[in-house]
């Protein structure tokens, strides 16, 4: 029982790194471009798709590398040419404008590459058993989870010794005063925008290596993110961090006693949260208090 326990709890803390990327790029775009994106969960499988279609001839190494970049490009187009014309307007127009964005996306994945869930392929080295014993110990697992403790670090390191990391870090706080110091906050939200959806691109294509491609695989996990944002605490990306690998646990550890309550209990954690500390982990104090 103790090793089926283990593995459940290694396999939580996997989809919890799922959780977790996904969860940064939509703190940071819900931070500072004050939009809650709902299109994250098809650019996270946009990406995917993206890196099944350059596999062929970059490998998997080239497009786990070039595929974000991709849909990072066309997060871009999409931040510049829609979402900016609603900053000045009530959220819930960013919010709407997603959520199409979203179906629109979705649509155009079965158009191009199916209905159909195709595989992604992973290399040789990562896909052999580690451990004869603990069957379950793969390298890519291990890939998967040291992938989101670099990514995670770099992404802090930028926001904190880069000018364009502690100008994201300033608007979050005021935006109002960042733009009086005149910096461009359209391109700060532009660039923002951009890494938020490189953060999906690469969950994505984590995500397909280890549960294959559909067109609404970013559904799954787009609902889990978010509350890892409540959990963890809205304005927080330590917490959203924390929040995404609590819930992929938690999850998981359910799973190897109650597989029926495995996904509830994500959502029972958010009830509770919000019950006995409102603000979340590590938010900030009176958001919500």
């Amino acid at each position: 029982m103790n090793l089926v326990l283990i593995f459940n709890t290694f396999n939580g803390l996997i989809t919890g790194a799922f959780y977790a990327l996904l969860a940064l790029g939509l703190a940071l775009i819900l931070g500072l471009n004050n939009t809650i994106n709902f299109a994250q969960g098809a650019f996270m499988a946009l990406a995917a798709y993206f890196a099944y279609t350059l596999e062929p001839s970059l490998g998997f190494w080239g497009s786990l590398a070039v595929a974000p970049l991709l849909a990072g490009v066309l997060g871009l187009a999409v931040e510049v040419f829609l979402i900016r014309r609603l900053y000045k307007r009530d959220p819930l127009y960013s919010l709407l404008l997603t959520f199409g964005l979203a179906l629109i996306m979705q649509d155009v994945i079965r158009t191009v590459w199916g209905a159909n869930g195709v595989p992604l392929s992973i290399p040789d080295s990562l896909g052999h058993p580690l451990s004869q014993t603990y069957f379950f110990l793969t390298g890519y697992r291990l890939f998967v989870v040291a992938v989101a403790l670099v990514g995670t670090g770099a992404l802090f390191a930028v926001l904190r010794y880069t000018r364009l990391g502690i100008r994201i870090r300033a608007g979050n706080a005021d935006l109002e005063t960042v733009s009086a110091l005149g910096v461009n906050i359209y391109l700060l939200r532009t660039a923002n925008f951009v890494i938020g959806i490189v953060f999906a691109g690469v969950a994505g294509i984590l995500a397909a290596g280890q549960l294959g491609l559909e067109p609404t695989m970013g559904d799954g996990l787009l609902m889990p993110a978010f509350v890892a944002i409540v959990v963890g605490g809205v304005g927080s990306l330590m917490g959203s961090l924390l929040g995404g690998l609590l819930i992929g646990v938690a999850s998981g550890v359910t799973t190897a006693y109650f597989p029926a309550a495995s996904e509830a209990v994500i959502y029972l954690i958010m009830g509770l949260m919000l019950v006995v500390r409102p603000r979340g982990l590590m938010g900030q104090e009176g958001l919500f208090e």
